[in-house]
């Protein structure tokens, strides 16, 4: 054991302040030491010499666990991200030789780096899905009062299915526009008001009426509610009975571009494997906003104005006085898909989880773009998967164990609507009541490092002091997110550890640059989101890309991660949030 010195610096503040009380407490009791005798002194100095030096243990301990942690392998993460993304792992799409290629990677490098598998004896946890590939008609024909309006396939609109029917359309079904679409008795707020649904197809615009305004505290103004999220609004159409759904895009609305429902809508989709599914809203997908605009023109009403009105309280459904004609053809088949879980488990709480996740999939191989069918999902998730890995691999390497155990969660299809963390949180391996926190890693910065960490969702939870401490640590400030209209809180896998009561951080190093600033950190987000975005040009570049960024957002993760193992601390929800940590089994 080396030398003890300078022990004020080996003291945390928390022991210094412990050994100053119980000074206090003796002091205090008997402040001029009236009934001290010389021996009662001697016993009570050898008291406070056993706590002093205790204290210093414990803080040597402390130093100790955190100097065995080994540092992230810049190398090691480099060569995940490049495997990963590669053309041989095709897309990694579920169900496919890509899915196959990519979980038994994942297993083989936790296998290889020592942990455990997570699932009983077995890497994996089964996820069952339908994978449903539906053929539009080239035309989707609308009967308007002034003509009719013929929209073609993916250039004007977008359509899929979640039935398993071989064949499905809409027939002269009635539109109705439906406002946001959003339905809440709470907000005393329905979209659907006074209208049955059974037969028609309602007409929604994207994102919430707080979108645009000046009023922050409706529908909490420019931040996304889970209202503004598609997600949301498909599972309101299943309520209301409609027999068709067609959101209407905008780029600033729905925070990405037309190109996006073009290449994420088309082709093959999955669903979890719930059955027949033949009581959902038939039809959904997604209608361009000039053909919108077109379609109120024909039918005699100003789009601005409808928009206008569906922003205010009290707004009641407009029938269109149009009828829309669609069909799908459809292919389907049941896919076995695959979570893929490790576990570092812990020396003293082993019943106490820490849960980092990553969704290893993306879209496979799908239309082809400047002659380039693999969309090889580089950023959006092999950055999230290697970085996880890499994680993993570091506290594997400590030679001290932490206190509770660490779960390692790569989840599948979460481009298909953040199935494989539904899944995972509806059948938990691990108690969610249980379960510490959740770390979540989805697009891990490749620009360099940043200045900033900004949280996505900021102001839920307790995490978000602790990821200040971390952030500090290196010399960072943390900052909400730049962009909260486009909902990103809703469009990753820890949402669904939120809405289950799990405390959750989805954070990164995105808006400050650090040697470059501002402008240079925005023009490499806007310029991914434009291009690359679930495009086949999303690629790992070794020239272009800067793994300063992802080893420093990976460390602060990793740091988070350990302290959070090592400690009694269990994080709480805000008392503004939406989300509330269940009973705890403690």
């Amino acid at each position: 054991m080396q030398k003890i010195e300078g022990w004020k610096s080996l003291l945390s503040k928390k022991q210094l302040m412990l050994h100053h009380i119980l000074v206090g407490i003796v002091l205090y009791s008997d402040p001029y030491c009236s009934h001290f005798t010389t021996k009662s002194f001697l016993k009570m100095n050898r008291l406070f010499s056993i706590i002093f030096f205790c204290s210093i243990l414990c803080a040597c301990q402390t130093e100790s666990n955190k100097n065995e942690l080994a540092e992230l392998d810049s190398t090691s993460l480099s060569q995940h991200l490049e495997t990963l993304s590669s053309d041989l792992f095709q897309g990694r799409k579920p169900g496919t030789k890509g899915e196959v290629l990519t979980v038994n990677y994942l297993a083989l490098k936790l296998k290889e780096a020592g942990i455990a598998p997570g699932n009983g004896d077995s890497y994996f946890q089964e996820v069952p899905l339908i994978d449903i590939t539906g053929t539009p008609s080239e035309l989707m024909n609308i009967t308007t009062p002034t003509g009719e309006i013929s929209l073609r396939n993916s250039k004007d609109f977008v359509v899929h299915t979640e039935r398993n029917q071989a064949k499905i359309s809409l027939e002269e079904s009635d539109m109705v526009f439906c406002g946001f679409g959003i339905v809440d008795d709470k907000l005393d707020w329905n979209d659907y008001a006074g209208v049955d649904m059974t037969g028609k197809t309602a007409v929604v615009l994207v994102n919430d009426p707080g979108f645009g305004g000046e009023d922050s505290t409706f529908f909490k103004g420019n931040t996304m509610t889970y209202y503004g999220r598609w997600t949301y609004k498909y599972e309101e159409a299943d309520r209301q009975g409609a027999a068709g759904l067609l959101m209407i895009h905008e780029t600033a609305s729905a925070g990405y571009p037309w190109f996006v429902p073009q290449s994420s809508w088309s082709g093959s989709q999955q669903g979890l494997d719930q059955g027949g599914r033949d009581n959902d809203c038939g039809i959904k997908g997604w209608l361009h906003f000039d053909q919108a605009r077109a379609l109120f023109k024909n039918c005699g009403l100003d789009f601005t104005e409808m928009v206008k009105a569906a922003r205010k309280p009290g707004f009641k459904p407009i029938p269109l006085d149009a009828q829309v004609s669609v069909s799908l053809e459809n292919e389907y088949k049941k896919v076995n898909s695959k979570n893929v879980i490790g576990m570092i488990e812990g020396e003293t709480r082993s019943d106490e989880y820490i849960v980092y996740t990553a969704h290893w999939d993306h879209l496979g191989i799908a239309k082809a773009v400047n002659n380039d069918s693999i969309y090889n999902g580089a950023l959006d998730n092999a950055s999230g998967t290697a970085a996880v890995l890499g994680i993993a691999e570091a506290m594997a390497k400590s030679e001290v164990k932490p206190e509770r155990s660490v779960v390692f969660l790569f989840v599948t299809a979460e481009e298909q609507g953040l199935l494989g963390s539904k899944y995972y949180v509806d059948n938990p391996v691990f108690p969610l009541d249980k379960t510490v926190c959740n770390l979540n890693m989805d697009g891990v910065n490749p620009a360099g490092k940043m200045r900033d960490l900004t949280i996505v969702g900021m102001g839920h939870s307790d995490m978000d002091g602790i990821a200040e401490e971390a952030a500090k640590a290196q010399g960072r400030y943390i900052m909400n997110e730049a962009e909260p209209e486009k909902g990103y809180f809703f469009r990753s896998d820890h949402f669904n550890f939120a809405k289950k009561g799990v405390p959750a951080l989805y954070a990164e190093g995105s808006y400050d640059h650090w040697e470059k600033g501002v402008e240079y950190a925005k023009s490499f987000r806007d310029g991914y989101v434009a291009e690359r975005y679930h495009a086949p040009s999303d690629q790992y570049d070794a020239e272009e890309w800067n793994m300063e960024g992802m080893v420093q957002d990976g460390s602060l993760y990793l740091n988070i991660g350990w302290d959070l193992a090592n400690s009694n601390q269990w994080p709480q929800w805000n008392k503004s949030s939406e989300f509330s940590r269940p009973k705890l089994a403690q």
